[in-house]
């Protein structure tokens, strides 16, 4: 196959992962594009979309038997599960069969990208050492991430194609649906807040409100994704991406909350996943009340992913170098990244 051919097929295409990076993709002008996920899509220009169950082995064969011409596999879909013991089954066999059934039909296959996190270091389980570095040893399993990664290089051994593992802290972006969103988290919590004449106050752990981490904005994390994937060097490599700025909360929120015009109130800890739990027919009003774009509640809801991030009372970074090492200099001030975050909610009418 020419060089010049590239052909992407995003895996979990509606995320805010993989949205962006469609975006991406198709700012770039010169990629084909096959969006797969469970939902499927809007066909457009040089985008296509495929909804598929990947966790149907044979489903899965008989819609993807006509890819034969792709090149690029960015693999970002996720199946959440009550216990890490549970999340990895699916979240491997999702890899294993696209893989599997692309590789079968796509000669010219090139490359397999990876998306990952923080998980791979432990960050999910308590305080972690940091910063974090790619070849920091692996925890005590389960942990899918480590599972996909160990079937990735045992796969490629022989193979034409490689392999590449993104590895971002907090993905802030747009996306509808979706269970780790923290932006939305905080914008609809914001608005909620708001309408009821509160002010904003830190929901999460005391500590947390304290201690340092960093976020890792969509839009440079597409960059970086197909920078990985198209450059020689990067070849069966994994990569720290963050935006390159470290805060902390209890100098965020004041911030957040003057862009919604609120007052902010000392932090009480709370689980969002209760208290917003009765919130639905409230959302449904401001929907209605402001000409909010038509999005259910469970659309806009994140909140036990808000919780989680909330409750990371100890720092939360990695070393971002590597990436820079190998020749990606890209970086996003995290306060404009949130800014920009939430104007285009307005903008698309999510939000008030």
């Amino acid at each position: 196959m020419p060089e010049e051919n590239k052909v992407a097929l995003v895996v979990g295409s509606n995320g805010v992962i993989g949205r962006n990076l469609i975006d991406h993709l198709v700012q770039l002008g010169d990629w084909d594009i096959i969006g797969l996920s469970r939902r499927g899509g809007t066909d457009a220009g040089r985008v296509r979309h495929i909804a598929v169950d990947l966790l149907d082995e044979e489903d899965g064969r008989e819609r993807l038997r006509g890819l034969e011409h792709v090149t690029h596999i960015f693999y970002a879909a996720f199946q959440d599960r009550p216990t890490w013991a549970e999340l990895v089954p699916p979240n491997l066999a999702m890899l294993v069969n696209v893989v599997e059934a692309v590789e079968a039909v796509a000669p010219g296959l090139r490359h397999v990208s990876l998306m990952q996190g923080y998980k791979v270091y432990g960050a999910h389980l308590g305080p972690f050492k940091t910063p974090a570095r790619e070849d920091d040893p692996h925890h005590m399993p389960p942990e899918f991430n480590v599972d996909q990664q160990n079937f990735l290089e045992a796969r490629q051994k022989g193979k034409p194609w490689t392999w590449s593992a993104l590895r971002p802290s907090v993905v802030c972006g747009f996306a509808l649906g979706n269970p780790m969103n923290l932006a939305m988290v905080i914008a609809v919590y914001a608005a909620i807040s708001k309408e009821l004449g509160l002010p904003l106050r830190f929901p999460g752990k005391p500590g947390a409100y304290h201690t340092l981490l960093e976020m890792t904005d969509a839009g440079l994390l597409a960059k970086a994704t197909v920078w990985a994937a198209t450059e020689e060097r990067c070849a069966n490599q994994a990569f720290n991406i963050n935006n390159g700025d470290l805060f902390r909360w209890n100098e965020m929120w004041p911030k957040i909350a003057r862009f919604f015009d609120l007052e902010v109130a000392p932090p009480l800890p709370m689980s969002l996943d209760v208290v917003m739990a009765d919130k639905e027919p409230l959302w449904n009003d401001m929907v209605e009340r402001h000409g909010l774009a038509k999005n259910s509640y469970q659309e806009v809801s994140s909140w036990r992913f808000g919780d989680a991030v909330f409750s990371w009372d100890y720092d939360f970074l990695a070393d971002g170098s590597k990436a820079r090492r190998f020749g990606f200099h890209d970086f996003v001030d995290t306060e404009e990244m949130f800014m920009n975050i939430f104007a285009d909610f307005r903008r698309r009418k999510i939000i008030p």
